[in-house]
Order: structure tokens, then C-alpha cells, then sequence
């Protein structure tokens, strides 16, 4: 079993701080399985009610009968099935000393679970978990195979940890359908599971480029309001997410649609067909693939937050794939599938009109990080598994 010490740590200090804190992340990423790593640690008593299980929701028939008088920690499993609860937690927070404190465990976004914004407001903090990272990986792998195997595989933990590559693949498949067909109803989505699925596949050939939901709209024979629902609802449970373009305000022609990534690259390589890494390196999405993995490494490895993370471009061809913005620091961030990147007119018109304080390079391989120019630097992927490379320290 992996030890996701970072989450650990961070859900400590939350747990510390707030009566309730939400972990929110996709269904199967590990969530009840950290929590029970935390409460293997945690100093009193803990009780985990999974919401889902027949025997805990008869014993929460009468939830402030049962609640009330715990003490400790007290783990509520897949919270977004009884939204009835979050009065109630409202009432428990607030008591004098907080002789409990509540780790709520849900499959969607803050944005869905609108009771827990509401209701507990003031009381509540989030955390996002996602795919294993590289630098969780890394203790435990030898060699740099397994770099191209979380690429390829992604980062659901029995999705990357399956003991053969069809394994992993049958393991995908199998969650995309009941993600389609059980997932979405219990959250009281109901679309029909071939119109999403449809959509989903449209949209990792999308992967990577800037929205046209005009486009994806008249291929599906619907409107444009419908196919940006349709993003909405993949982006609130964690299958996909948008990228926020920058504005310079310096009078180009820049881009004003976000980019829109599958979340998860195992994920996207399933509904794209894809199998071995030779089928994926033969892809014309690979390049694309290779961008949102190493995306999602970097933002995890900087710590930014929504509102800090954008990209840059303008019709004219010049680009940054991410640009972090930070107070008075800006960072770009350029991703390249290759081990010997070169520096372009682009990433110097980048460094130019954004007034980036350094430019680094994300590209393929091993080794310490190289300089290409002043103010510009290659890093290895490899180097996101490694606690050293810290840009924004």
C-alpha cells in the first residue's frame, strides 16, 4: 500500500484547524483508503460510517440520535448520497470545544455538493484528491519505466498498480461505464449514458485544445448550452477540467476559450483506444497526452490553487502551455515530448510580454535540470518525483 504522506500531513493540519473538512476526488482514487490511514494514526476514538453500506444507513435512520454524542473522528463515506446531513453537522460544529471532528468523503465537486458551500460555511475546508503523483510513486520504483507506465496507465491506484497492462485496461473500461451508468444517477444526473459516453470520447479528442462548443455541439446535434452541461458535469466529478486563459491586456489578439483536458491520462488513453505505449507514442493525441500529464504533475508539485493557473496564447501562433501567477511572481511552464528541448521564438515572446520571472521546460527523461537560455530551463520529468526541484520556494 502506498502512503500518501503529503495528504496525510495536509489532512492532519486541516482536521486541526476546521470541525469538518471535505476530501473530495473521483470515485476508486483512494480516499476511504487514506482515511483509514489517518485514522490508524489518529490520537481518540474513530468511527467511519460508509453511506452507501445498507447496515450504516439503518444505524444513521435517526443521524442526530447517533451522531451527537461521538467524540473523535468520525469519517462520513460518499456524503454527496445524504446531503440531509450538512444541517445537521452545522449544528455539531458549532458546539462549544468540538468534541468530533467530521472527515467528509465525496465523489463531486464543491460546486454539486451546493448544501456543504452553503450550509457549513465558515466551518468546512476542501481537499482534492487526485491520481497518485510521480514523487508518490517514486520511493517505491526502481528505474524510469514507471514514468512511461503512469503516463500510460494514469494515476488510479488499481488502475496503475494492476498486474498486467490489460488488467489496467479492462480496470479503465470498467469504470468509465459504471462511472456512465451507476455514478451519475446516485448524484441525480440523468442523461443517458451513450450521449455522455459520446461526449466524453469527443472531448479526449479534444484534449489539450481550446474549447469549441459549437463544434462539439453541432456534432452531437445539440446546443451549445447542452455540451457545455455536459463539461460541466464531467469538470464537477472529476473527469475533466479547464484550463483559464490570460489576458495581457496589451491589445493582441490572444485566446479567450479555456483549454479542456481529460483529467486523468489513463482515463483518456482508454476512450481514445489506445493501448501499449508504442500504440500511444503513434497517436496524433500523444503530444497532447504528454501536456495534461505533465500538466497536472507541475500544478501538483507548485501547490497552485485555482485563480493561480492559466494559459497564454495568441492567434498570431505564440503560447506558454501554464502559466502560474502567484502575488507579484509569474512562472511559465512549457511542455515538450522529447529529452533534448530547444528554446523558440514562442517561449521567448512568452517570457516577453508575460514578464515571466523564469521559463522552465518540462521534457522527457532523467538528470538535474539544464539551462537553454537566461531566464529559460529544461527539467526532466523525472524531476517532479524529486523533493529538490522546487520552483516556487
Amino acid at each position: 500500500m502506498l502512503q500518501r504522506l503529503a495528504h496525510l500531513t495536509q489532512l492532519e493540519r486541516k482536521l486541526t484547524d476546521f470541525p469538518v473538512v471535505a476530501m473530495l476526488g473521483p470515485r476508486q482514487v483512494g480516499k476511504t483508503t487514506l482515511a483509514r490511514q489517518l485514522a490508524t494514526q489518529w490520537r481518540g476514538s474513530v468511527r467511519h460510517f460508509d453511506l452507501e453500506d445498507p447496515d450504516d444507513q439503518a444505524r444513521l435512520a435517526d443521524p442526530a440520535f447517533v451522531l451527537r454524542p461521538l467524540t473523535g473522528l468520525v469519517v462520513l463515506d460518499e456524503i454527496q448520497t445524504r446531503p440531509d446531513l450538512f444541517p445537521l453537522l452545522r449544528v455539531l460544529a458549532d458546539r462549544p470545544d468540538t468534541p468530533a471532528r467530521f472527515l467528509l468523503l465525496g465523489s463531486a465537486a464543491p460546486e454539486l455538493l451546493r448544501h456543504t458551500a452553503e450550509t457549513l460555511a465558515g466551518r468546512v475546508a476542501f481537499h482534492e484528491l487526485d491520481g497518485l503523483a510521480l514523487d508518490e510513486i517514486a520511493p517505491n520504483e526502481t528505474g524510469t519505466d514507471w514514468l512511461d507506465s503512469r503516463w500510460l496507465r494514469g494515476g488510479f491506484p488499481r488502475a496503475l498498480l494492476a498486474d498486467d497492462l490489460a488488467a489496467s485496461r479492462e480496470w479503465r473500461d470498467a469504470f468509465i461505464r459504471t462511472y456512465l451508468e451507476r455514478d451519475l444517477p446516485q448524484l441525480g444526473i440523468n442523461l443517458p449514458a451513450i450521449t455522455l459516453r459520446r461526449f466524453w470520447i469527443m472531448l479526449a479528442h479534444y484534449h489539450g485544445q481550446t474549447w469549441n462548443g459549437s463544434e462539439l455541439a453541432r456534432a452531437l446535434g445539440v446546443s451549445d448550452k447542452t455540451v457545455l452541461r455536459y463539461l460541466d458535469i464531467l469538470e464537477g466529478t472529476f473527469m475533466a477540467f479547464r484550463l483559464p486563459p490570460w489576458h495581457t491586456n496589451l491589445g493582441k489578439r490572444e485566446l479567450k476559450s479555456p483549454k479542456v483536458y481529460v483529467m486523468d491520462s489513463g482515463i483518456l488513453h482508454s476512450l481514445l483506444g489506445v493501448g501499449a505505449v508504442d500504440d500511444l507514442l503513434a497517436h496524433p493525441k500523444c503530444g497532447a497526452s504528454w501536456e495534461g500529464f505533465m500538466l497536472h504533475e507541475v500544478i501538483r508539485r507548485t501547490g497552485a490553487k485555482p485563480g493561480e493557473v492559466f494559459f497564454w496564447g495568441v492567434h498570431t501562433g505564440a503560447e506558454l502551455d501554464l502559466l502560474i501567477s502567484r502575488g507579484n511572481r509569474r512562472l511559465g511552464f512549457e511542455i515538450k515530448l522529447t529529452r533534448s528541448p530547444k528554446v523558440t521564438a514562442s517561449m521567448r515572446s512568452a517570457r516577453e510580454v508575460l514578464g515571466l520571472e523564469h521559463l522552465y521546460v518540462i521534457c522527457h527523461g532523467e538528470g538535474d535540470p539544464w539551462p537553454l537560455a537566461e531566464g529559460i530551463t529544461a527539467v526532466p520529468a523525472m524531476c517532479l518525483a524529486s523533493q529538490n526541484w522546487q520552483p516556487l520556494r
